[in-house]
């Protein structure tokens, strides 16, 4: 398990300077909300997550603002930075 555990933690260093991230992202499935000002709460998946941003998963990228809250462990304001198909990768603020 603890070399598991290791070689993760290396995986996750390699595809952070392959990907040009700040910092390493950790895979999860976790489900959230994106909160704005213009409707109603949209549900979403945080499928990987670091100290600086996270990506998510969405049912459909149409009507996703720049900038919203992220109702995931506490409330967090997110910028889109990076989007792809249902996919979309935010920088927290």
């Amino acid at each position: 398990m603890a070399g598991e555990v290791k070689r993760s933690r290396v995986l996750d260093l390699i595809f952070a300077v392959y990907e040009d991230r700040k910092t390493p992202r950790r895979r999860t499935l976790k489900a959230a909300k994106i909160v704005h000002y213009h409707g109603e709460p949209i549900d979403c998946v945080v499928r990987d997550l670091s100290a600086t941003g996270a990506g998510l998963v969405i049912e459909s990228p149409i009507d996703i603002p720049p900038r919203f809250c992220l109702l995931f462990e506490g409330d967090k304001t997110c910028r889109v930075v990076r989007r792809s198909g249902n996919k979309i990768g935010v920088a927290f603020e």
